[in-house]
C-alpha cells in the first residue's frame, strides 16, 4: 500500500480537548479512527480514548495481514468499545457512562469501507467532488429526512448539535456502515469532528483537499475552524489520507507511507497508550492506564473464546 497521511487537532477555546485520533497500518491493511467525546457528559475524552484503544487492538490482533471481514470487524469493534465504556463505568461506579462520537475507516485492496455513530464525518473526496460522506445521527438530520427542515439548515438549526446515536449511552449503539469504496490514487479520505465541519462549509473543505497536499490541507482546515470558532471554539480534529493505490511500484514523494517491505505480522500505530491528541489534556492518566489495562483483559477473553 502507498498513502500519504496527516492528523491535527487543537483545543479550540475549550478546557479539555476530548477529541482522539489516530491511524494503524500492516502491510495489506490500514484503519483510520477519529473519536469526539461527548461533552454534555462526564469523562468525555476517557470514553473516546477507550473506543480508540479498542479498535486498535482488535486491529492489531486481527489484520493478518489484513482483515478478512472489514464489515463485520469494524461492527464488532464499535460495539466491543461500547461495552469497554459500560463496563469501566461499572468498574468505577461512575454517576453515568461517559459517551462518544466515533468514525471509523478500514482501507485494504484498493478498498474503503468505514461505520460511525454520532456526528464525526467521513468525506470522500475525488479531485473537486464529494463522492461520499457520512449522515450525522442527529436531530437535524432526521428532521432533513422527514421534510421538516431544509439541507440549507445544517450550519445554523438550533437541533444540529443534538445527537441520538453514540458509543456509550445506556442503549446500544446502532453502527452505521458504509459500502465499500473503490479508491483511485489521488483519492483523500477525511475523518474530522464536528470542530471543523460545523465551522467551515464543504466547499472550503473539498476545494483544500483538492488544490493541497493533505500534510498542508489538514492543518489550514483545523486552523481556518478555530479561527471561525473565536474563544469559543469547540476542539477540532481532523485526519487524512491521499490514497496511492495498493500496488508495489515504490513510494512516490517524500510524504507517501508504502507499506511493501512490511513484515506480515508487524503492525504501525499512531494510537500511543494514553492516545492523547495533539494538545495535552489535564486529566488522570492512571484512571486512563487503568482503563487500558482492562480493555486489554476483556479483549485477551474475547479472543481466547474465538480460537
Amino acid at each position: 500500500m502507498q498513502f500519504s497521511v496527516y492528523q491535527h487537532s487543537h483545543i479550540g477555546g475549550r478546557k479539555v480537548n476530548q477529541d482522539r485520533m489516530g491511524y494503524c497500518f500492516t502491510r495489506d491493511a490500514l484503519l483510520l479512527v477519529l473519536a469526539d467525546g461527548m461533552g454534555g457528559h462526564q469523562h468525555g475524552e476517557i470514553a473516546a480514548t477507550i473506543a480508540m484503544q479498542t479498535l486498535s487492538m482488535m486491529f492489531q490482533m486481527q489484520a493478518r495481514p489484513y482483515i478478512r471481514k472489514p464489515e463485520r470487524f469494524l461492527e464488532e469493534a464499535l460495539q466491543q468499545a461500547h461495552r469497554d465504556i459500560l463496563a469501566y463505568t461499572a468498574r468505577h461506579q461512575l454517576p453515568e457512562s461517559p459517551r462518544t462520537t466515533v468514525v471509523a475507516c478500514l482501507v485494504q485492496h484498493n478498498c474503503a469501507v468505514w461505520a460511525h455513530c454520532g456526528d464525526s464525518r467521513l468525506y470522500w473526496v475525488r479531485g473537486n467532488q464529494v463522492l461520499a460522506q457520512t449522515r450525522d445521527h442527529s436531530h437535524l438530520e432526521y428532521l432533513i429526512a422527514k421534510g421538516l427542515a431544509s439541507p440549507a439548515e445544517r450550519a445554523t438549526h438550533p437541533d444540529r448539535n443534538k445527537l441520538y446515536n453514540c458509543i456509550g449511552a445506556s442503549t446500544a449503539p446502532r453502527i452505521e456502515l458504509s459500502r465499500q469504496a473503490s479508491l483511485e490514487a489521488g483519492d483523500v479520505l477525511l475523518l474530522c469532528s464536528d470542530g471543523l465541519w460545523a465551522m467551515v462549509p464543504d466547499a472550503e473543505i473539498v476545494q483544500k483537499l483538492a488544490s493541497q497536499t493533505v500534510v498542508q490541507a489538514v492543518p489550514e482546515l483545523v486552523s481556518m475552524a478555530v479561527a471561525i470558532g473565536g474563544p469559543r471554539a469547540d476542539n477540532t480534529t481532523a485526519l487524512a489520507i491521499s490514497w496511492q493505490g495498493a500496488d508495489h511500484a515504490g513510494a512516490n514523494g517524500p510524504d507517501v507511507i508504502s507499506t511493501e517491505l512490511l513484515p506480515e505480522d508487524q503492525v504501525s500505530s499512531t494510537i500511543s497508550n494514553a492516545a492523547v491528541a495533539h494538545d495535552a489534556d489535564p486529566f488522570d492518566e492512571d484512571e486512563i492506564e487503568k482503563a487500558i489495562a482492562e480493555i486489554n483483559q476483556a479483549i485477551e477473553k474475547s479472543s481466547q473464546l474465538l480460537k
